[in-house]
């Protein structure tokens, strides 16, 4: 997490204008600076000539641009220079990613935008290594997310990153909103366990999948589970949630294990065993692809007294 200044709270900066996309303005007001988050931020909406604002603070997020086949206003551009270059983390929603490419923030680095932007994005800043089809990018300092229903997927990533999955977690369910969600999934499909009326096969596997995280699963399991030939069940769980059931599974086991590690009750081992990942060096390698950082280093952060 960016340091604040001593003695003072993480100030997130959001430029705003005439005519930005409400909603995603509105999720990360409600993210960062609703009653669910305590008071763990300092967040503050600004008009992108307040660069002042902008470049004092420990995250900038930029929700859109006024117009994305126009130049970005060149006061927010050398603000957000100037920020990343003290250190502060810059984030981008939908089309707000076209700001951090002006600024040249994005040379040479994977990003992500709403779909209907990359093509346009991979034009005019070909040195962006756009990825079209993922929820958000997370490269450390320079985070960068779709738009609409991603916004809030991105910004509980955030939340989790600075203050662990239990804030992040209660957030989630205070929004009704699904605590993890993984960057890497399509943008195209945001389906949930038991989303559809009833119930249906895929659901029934999954909600059973959730329960059994630490038994061995299989996709000739959960095929079974579902009533459906393992081929017709990997196309209808892949167009449902963009992704296969095996990673589906090794997300959902990481997810399981944020809680336990940071009680701190049992050993990173006995973590991994309790949700199914039972060789260290299989959890530890899921866990870093799907965190970012290890077991233990997650603990030390987000370890609870």
């Amino acid at each position: 997490m960016p340091s604040a200044s001593p003695g003072s709270r993480h100030t997130i900066a959001v430029p705003a204008f005439d005519g930005i996309a409400s909603f995603e303005l509105g999720t990360v007001v409600e993210v960062f600076g609703g009653t669910g988050t305590g008071p763990r931020y300092d967040l503050r909406v600004c008009s992108p000539s307040h660069e002042d604002v902008v470049a004092g603070a420990d995250t900038v997020v930029v929700v859109a641009v006024p117009d994305v086949r126009a130049e970005a206003p060149a006061g927010l551009v050398a603000a957000l220079r100037e920020a990343h270059g003290r250190g502060a983390r810059i984030v981008s929603i939908c089309s707000g990613v076209f700001a951090l490419a002006a600024a040249g923030l994005l040379d040479g680095r994977e990003a992500t935008t709403h779909w209907q932007y990359t093509e346009l994005l991979r034009e005019r800043y070909p040195r962006v290594r756009v990825r079209p089809d993922v929820l958000y990018v997370d490269g450390g300092d320079v985070v960068t997310g779709a738009g609409n229903a991603a916004a809030l997927d991105l910004c509980l990533h955030l939340l989790r990153r600075d203050h662990g999955a239990r804030v992040a977690g209660a957030v989630a369910r205070h929004l009704l909103g699904p605590p993890h969600r993984e960057g890497g999934q399509a943008q195209v499909v945001a389906a949930a366990v038991g989303e559809r009326p009833g119930g249906d096969g895929v659901s029934r596997a999954m909600t059973w999948a959730l329960a059994h995280l630490a038994e061995p699963i299989t996709v000739a399991g959960l095929a079974a589970r579902a009533h459906l030939a393992p081929r017709t069940f990997l196309r209808h769980f892949r167009r449902r949630t963009g992704t296969s059931p095996l990673r589906w599974v090794v997300v959902q086991r990481i997810t399981a294990s944020l809680p336990l590690l940071e009680q701190g009750a049992l050993s990173v081992e006995q973590v991994g065993a309790a949700v199914g990942l039972d060789r260290p060096a299989t959890f530890r390698h899921h866990f870093t692809r799907v965190m970012g950082t290890s077991p233990s280093a997650y603990r030390r952060t987000f370890r609870t007294p």
